[in-house]
Protein backbone atom coordinates (compact mmCIF):
# COMPACT_ATOMS: atom_id res chain seq x y z
CA UNK A 1 0.00 0.00 0.00
CA UNK A 2 1.84 3.28 -1.25
CA UNK A 3 -0.51 5.63 1.65
CA UNK A 4 -2.25 7.65 -0.81
CA UNK A 5 -4.99 6.54 -0.76
CA UNK A 6 -5.20 7.16 3.50
CA UNK A 7 -3.21 10.62 2.60
CA UNK A 8 -5.91 11.87 0.50
CA UNK A 9 -8.52 10.62 2.62
CA UNK A 10 -6.91 12.59 6.13
CA UNK A 11 -6.86 15.48 3.61
CA UNK A 12 -10.65 15.05 2.46
CA UNK A 13 -11.44 14.92 6.32
CA UNK A 14 -9.52 18.27 7.49
CA UNK A 15 -11.63 20.37 4.68
CA UNK A 16 -15.26 18.54 5.66
CA UNK A 17 -17.86 20.91 7.46
CA UNK A 18 -21.44 18.59 7.34
CA UNK A 19 -22.58 18.91 10.74
CA UNK A 20 -23.23 22.43 11.32
CA UNK A 21 -23.17 21.97 15.22
CA UNK A 22 -19.63 20.83 15.11
CA UNK A 23 -18.48 23.45 12.56
CA UNK A 24 -19.67 26.37 14.76
CA UNK A 25 -18.22 24.59 18.35
CA UNK A 26 -14.31 23.86 17.08
CA UNK A 27 -14.04 27.46 15.05
CA UNK A 28 -15.58 28.99 18.46
CA UNK A 29 -13.14 27.50 20.27
CA UNK A 30 -10.27 28.20 17.77
CA UNK A 31 -11.32 31.91 17.95
CA UNK A 32 -11.48 32.18 21.79
CA UNK A 33 -9.08 29.49 22.87
CA UNK A 34 -7.96 28.34 26.63
CA UNK A 35 -6.04 30.88 28.79
CA UNK A 36 -2.98 28.21 28.66
CA UNK A 37 -2.86 28.49 25.03
CA UNK A 38 -3.53 31.76 24.23
CA UNK A 39 -0.42 32.42 22.28
CA UNK A 40 -1.19 29.38 19.72
CA UNK A 41 -2.95 29.00 16.69
CA UNK A 42 -5.46 26.43 16.94
CA UNK A 43 -6.28 23.78 14.07
CA UNK A 44 -9.89 24.17 14.46
CA UNK A 45 -11.03 21.87 11.95
CA UNK A 46 -11.86 18.00 11.63
CA UNK A 47 -8.65 15.78 12.55
CA UNK A 48 -7.81 13.00 10.67
CA UNK A 49 -6.27 9.81 11.66
CA UNK A 50 -2.53 9.57 12.32
CA UNK A 51 -0.18 6.64 11.92
CA UNK A 52 1.76 4.52 8.96
CA UNK A 53 -0.34 3.77 6.54
CA UNK A 54 0.32 -0.02 6.52
CA UNK A 55 -0.64 0.11 10.19
CA UNK A 56 -1.35 -3.29 11.60
CA UNK A 57 -2.79 -2.24 14.65
CA UNK A 58 -5.43 0.70 15.12
CA UNK A 59 -6.63 2.31 17.97
CA UNK A 60 -10.05 4.44 18.03
CA UNK A 61 -11.21 7.08 20.82
CA UNK A 62 -13.89 9.25 20.56
CA UNK A 63 -13.63 12.60 19.38
CA UNK A 64 -10.80 15.39 19.39
CA UNK A 65 -10.45 17.28 22.69
CA UNK A 66 -11.82 20.90 22.35
CA UNK A 67 -7.95 21.92 23.65
CA UNK A 68 -6.06 18.84 22.51
CA UNK A 69 -6.69 17.59 18.91
CA UNK A 70 -8.36 21.01 17.68
CA UNK A 71 -5.99 23.14 18.91
CA UNK A 72 -2.94 20.67 17.51
CA UNK A 73 -4.44 19.17 14.74
CA UNK A 74 -3.75 15.72 15.56
CA UNK A 75 -5.28 12.99 17.45
CA UNK A 76 -4.92 12.23 21.59
CA UNK A 77 -2.22 15.37 20.86
CA UNK A 78 -2.06 18.24 24.24
CA UNK A 79 -4.51 16.89 26.13
CA UNK A 80 -4.10 14.30 29.25
CA UNK A 81 -5.61 11.51 27.56
CA UNK A 82 -3.21 11.46 24.51
CA UNK A 83 -0.31 11.58 27.57
CA UNK A 84 -1.90 8.66 28.89
CA UNK A 85 -2.49 6.55 25.93
CA UNK A 86 1.29 7.84 23.98
CA UNK A 87 3.01 6.78 27.19
CA UNK A 88 1.43 3.71 27.65
CA UNK A 89 2.10 3.29 23.54
CA UNK A 90 5.73 3.76 24.30
CA UNK A 91 6.42 1.76 27.22
CA UNK A 92 4.86 -1.12 25.01
CA UNK A 93 7.35 -0.56 22.78
CA UNK A 94 4.79 1.23 19.65
CA UNK A 95 5.67 5.24 19.61
CA UNK A 96 9.26 6.87 19.83
CA UNK A 97 8.42 8.44 22.62
CA UNK A 98 6.41 8.63 25.50
CA UNK A 99 4.73 12.44 24.95
CA UNK A 100 2.78 14.16 22.12
CA UNK A 101 2.45 17.65 22.56
CA UNK A 102 2.43 19.09 18.51
CA UNK A 103 1.83 17.90 15.47
CA UNK A 104 5.78 18.44 14.70
CA UNK A 105 7.21 17.07 17.77
CA UNK A 106 8.68 13.83 15.71
CA UNK A 107 6.38 11.45 17.24
CA UNK A 108 6.43 8.31 15.39
CA UNK A 109 4.17 5.27 16.09
CA UNK A 110 4.93 1.56 14.96
CA UNK A 111 3.05 -0.20 13.24
CA UNK A 112 0.20 1.60 15.00
CA UNK A 113 -2.49 3.99 13.68
CA UNK A 114 -5.02 6.29 16.04
CA UNK A 115 -8.11 7.66 14.82
CA UNK A 116 -11.91 8.26 16.09
CA UNK A 117 -15.27 8.15 14.69
CA UNK A 118 -15.93 11.46 15.10
CA UNK A 119 -13.74 13.82 13.96
CA UNK A 120 -14.55 17.03 15.13
CA UNK A 121 -14.27 18.03 18.64
CA UNK A 122 -17.71 18.01 20.24
CA UNK A 123 -19.21 20.57 22.74
CA UNK A 124 -18.93 18.19 26.17
CA UNK A 125 -17.61 15.65 24.46
CA UNK A 126 -20.73 14.33 23.53
CA UNK A 127 -21.76 14.18 19.72
CA UNK A 128 -25.12 13.49 18.68
CA UNK A 129 -25.58 10.08 17.15
CA UNK A 130 -26.50 12.22 13.96
CA UNK A 131 -22.85 13.34 13.99
CA UNK A 132 -21.79 9.81 14.43
CA UNK A 133 -23.78 8.88 11.67
CA UNK A 134 -22.67 11.35 9.64
CA UNK A 135 -19.05 10.82 10.29
CA UNK A 136 -19.04 7.21 9.73
CA UNK A 137 -18.26 7.20 6.21
CA UNK A 138 -14.41 8.61 6.75
CA UNK A 139 -13.86 5.51 9.13
CA UNK A 140 -15.89 3.05 6.84
CA UNK A 141 -12.84 4.30 4.51
CA UNK A 142 -10.55 4.31 6.45
CA UNK A 143 -10.90 0.61 7.21
CA UNK A 144 -11.10 -0.18 4.04
CA UNK A 145 -7.85 1.45 2.68
CA UNK A 146 -6.25 -0.21 5.86
CA UNK A 147 -7.66 -3.88 5.13
CA UNK A 148 -4.61 -4.81 3.39
CA UNK A 149 -2.44 -4.93 6.58
CA UNK A 150 -4.75 -4.44 9.62
CA UNK A 151 -5.09 -7.32 11.82
CA UNK A 152 -6.21 -5.80 15.68
CA UNK A 153 -8.28 -2.87 16.62
CA UNK A 154 -8.60 -1.32 20.07
CA UNK A 155 -11.79 0.77 21.02
CA UNK A 156 -11.35 3.08 23.37
CA UNK A 157 -14.82 2.94 25.17
CA UNK A 158 -18.26 1.93 24.40
CA UNK A 159 -19.01 4.60 22.10
CA UNK A 160 -15.81 3.33 19.66
CA UNK A 161 -16.44 -0.07 20.02
CA UNK A 162 -20.07 -0.08 18.74
CA UNK A 163 -18.88 2.42 15.90
CA UNK A 164 -16.25 0.39 14.77
CA UNK A 165 -18.54 -2.58 14.86
CA UNK A 166 -20.79 -0.67 12.47
CA UNK A 167 -18.48 0.71 10.54
CA UNK A 168 -16.08 -2.72 9.90
CA UNK A 169 -19.49 -4.40 8.63
CA UNK A 170 -19.89 -1.29 5.88
CA UNK A 171 -16.77 -1.81 5.30
CA UNK A 172 -17.33 -5.32 4.22
CA UNK A 173 -16.22 -7.53 7.62
CA UNK A 174 -18.76 -10.24 8.52
CA UNK A 175 -19.57 -9.29 12.41
CA UNK A 176 -21.32 -11.06 14.47
CA UNK A 177 -25.07 -10.55 15.61
CA UNK A 178 -26.06 -9.97 17.99
CA UNK A 179 -23.10 -7.44 18.37
CA UNK A 180 -20.52 -8.25 20.95
CA UNK A 181 -21.14 -6.41 24.01
CA UNK A 182 -18.03 -4.06 25.08
CA UNK A 183 -16.57 -4.45 28.12
CA UNK A 184 -12.41 -3.77 29.36
CA UNK A 185 -10.42 -6.72 28.45
CA UNK A 186 -13.35 -7.87 26.15
CA UNK A 187 -11.70 -9.92 22.38
CA UNK A 188 -13.65 -10.73 19.63
CA UNK A 189 -12.29 -12.76 16.27
CA UNK A 190 -13.45 -11.68 12.94
CA UNK A 191 -12.42 -12.33 9.67
CA UNK A 192 -8.94 -11.87 9.81
CA UNK A 193 -9.08 -9.20 12.70
CA UNK A 194 -9.47 -8.82 16.57
CA UNK A 195 -11.21 -5.98 17.98
CA UNK A 196 -10.74 -5.63 21.49
CA UNK A 197 -12.11 -3.58 24.10
CA UNK A 198 -10.40 -0.99 26.89
CA UNK A 199 -11.68 1.52 29.09
CA UNK A 200 -11.68 4.96 27.29
CA UNK A 201 -8.78 6.81 28.66
CA UNK A 202 -10.82 9.84 29.58
CA UNK A 203 -9.80 11.93 32.45
CA UNK A 204 -12.45 10.53 34.48
CA UNK A 205 -11.34 7.19 34.35
CA UNK A 206 -7.96 7.64 34.65
CA UNK A 207 -8.45 9.52 37.51
CA UNK A 208 -10.64 7.22 39.55
CA UNK A 209 -8.23 4.57 38.72
CA UNK A 210 -11.20 2.62 36.48
CA UNK A 211 -7.82 2.70 33.68
CA UNK A 212 -4.53 2.35 35.53
CA UNK A 213 -1.80 2.37 33.01
CA UNK A 214 -0.80 -0.92 33.40
CA UNK A 215 -4.25 -2.25 32.42
CA UNK A 216 -3.81 0.16 29.46
CA UNK A 217 -0.68 -1.46 28.37
CA UNK A 218 -2.30 -4.88 28.86
CA UNK A 219 -4.61 -4.53 26.13
CA UNK A 220 -2.06 -2.81 23.58
CA UNK A 221 0.67 -4.99 24.36
CA UNK A 222 -2.26 -8.18 23.79
CA UNK A 223 -3.50 -6.42 20.63
CA UNK A 224 -0.50 -6.08 19.25
CA UNK A 225 1.00 -9.36 19.85
CA UNK A 226 -2.61 -10.13 17.85
CA UNK A 227 -1.07 -8.41 14.83
CA UNK A 228 2.57 -9.47 14.87
CA UNK A 229 3.54 -6.30 15.90
CA UNK A 230 6.83 -6.66 18.25
CA UNK A 231 6.37 -5.35 22.01
CA UNK A 232 8.41 -4.86 25.00
CA UNK A 233 7.94 -6.63 27.77
CA UNK A 234 6.77 -5.45 31.24
CA UNK A 235 9.62 -4.62 33.67
CA UNK A 236 9.36 -6.74 36.99
CA UNK A 237 8.52 -4.86 39.82
CA UNK A 238 12.05 -4.85 42.09
CA UNK A 239 11.63 -7.15 44.92
CA UNK A 240 13.09 -10.22 47.07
Amino acid sequence: MDGKGLTGLDERITGCRACPRLVAWREEVARTKRAAFADWTYWGRPVPGFGPPDARLLVVGLAPAAHGGNRTGRMFTGDRSGDVLFAALHAVGLASQPTSVSADDGLELYGVRVTAPVHCAPPGNKPTPQERDTCRPWLVQELRLLRPSLRSVVALGGFAWQSTLTALAEAGRPVPRPRPAFGHGARVPLDGLELFGCFHVSQRNTFTGLLTPRMLRDVLRTAADAAGLPTHPEPHPPGP
